[in-house]
């Protein structure tokens, strides 16, 4: 499913027309912040699986 220009321009107008323009950067700054913290947690999480990894390891060596 590829969307060209003028389908990107319809939905543009479309929520234009849903949110308004006053509503609109107040939603635009909230997707922002929700999407800075997913990659946040993300993050965070990866690194919390690779400290359970090198434990993991270190407990094998042991044994």
């Amino acid at each position: 499913m590829n969307f060209g220009l003028p389908e990107l321009i319809i939905i543009l107008i479309i929520v234009l027309l849903l949110f308004g323009s006053t509503r609109l950067p107040k939603l635009s700054r909230s997707i922002g912040q929700s999407v800075k913290e997913l990659r946040e947690g993300l993050v965070s999480k990866g690194s919390s699986t690779e400290t359970k990894k090198t434990e993991d390891k270190k407990d094998e060596k042991k044994v």
